[in-house]
């Protein structure tokens, strides 16, 4: 493991990465979703992509890359531009789990893999819209553990900053930034999935002008049992 310092705005982040097959020139970085970190992803991938480096990132706020601000989708992949800068990495292919996706999205590589990837707004079930008025009720009351009673499960335990960039994110609409993309698109997607439904991923295929859409048994963490198959189609439609 090591990091990389990079300067954006006036804040300064401490990029915890892991690289894999370092002497190759072409790289594929892996992206890793909300809540989550490198180490998820590496288990699934570290083997695979034999002719590639791997580029395994913390990004801001998670695993061991630090966050004292409050940041976008956007900001996030500024940063990863910045820090792919301070690594000297061009890199080929970007693959990206739920809201690691959105990132990978727009760094507009030549290829772009996403693994049920956020970025599409669904309806919210009549109890989490009850949640939600109740907690703008609340909230001019100064109810202390208001956020403790209500918050999301991926919110618990997050700073300030955290919690911000999690509003921000966490309902963002990506339909826009999936149809401007021009990367070849590879999607993969769990049939089980509750967190990014299925249907989302056959919108944001639909969306994204070149694209093959793979659905495959398994919920939101899929990629864990499927990572062969998702090698073998990257290496048919990516890999020169």
């Amino acid at each position: 493991m090591a990091s990389k310092r990079v300067l954006y705005r006036e804040y300064t982040f401490d990029i915890s990465y892991t690289l894999v097959n370092t002497s190759l020139s072409k790289s594929i970085l892996i992206l890793h979703g909300w809540g989550s970190n490198k180490e998820l992803m590496k288990q699934a991938f570290t083997k695979r992509f034999a002719g590639y480096k791997h580029i395994y990132v913390d990004m801001p706020g998670f695993g061991k890359s630090n966050n004292d601000t409050v940041l976008t989708t956007s900001d996030y992949a500024e940063i990863m531009k910045l820090f792919l800068g301070e690594l000297g990495a061009t890199v080929q292919i970007a693959m990206g789990h739920s809201f690691g996706g959105k990132v990978a999205t727009l760094l507009q590589v030549p290829c772009l893999v996403l693994l049920s990837s956020a970025g599409i707004v669904t309806d919210k079930p009549w109890s989490i819209k009850l949640k939600i008025a109740t907690v703008r009720f609340l909230k001019p009351l100064g109810m202390k553990k208001i956020r403790s009673l209500f918050v999301a499960p991926d919110a618990k335990n997050m700073s300030h900053e955290m919690y911000e960039t999690f509003k921000n994110v966490v309902d963002e609409d990506f339909e826009v930034e999936f149809s401007k993309s021009r990367s070849k698109g590879l999607l993969f997607w769990g049939i089980d999935d509750t967190a990014t439904p299925l249907c989302t991923g056959e919108k944001i295929a639909a969306l994204i002008p070149d694209s093959e859409f793979y659905p495959l048994d398994g919920d939101h963490y899929f990629f864990l049992q499927h990572a062969d198959f998702i090698e073998q189609k990257i290496i048919q439609h990516c890999m020169d």
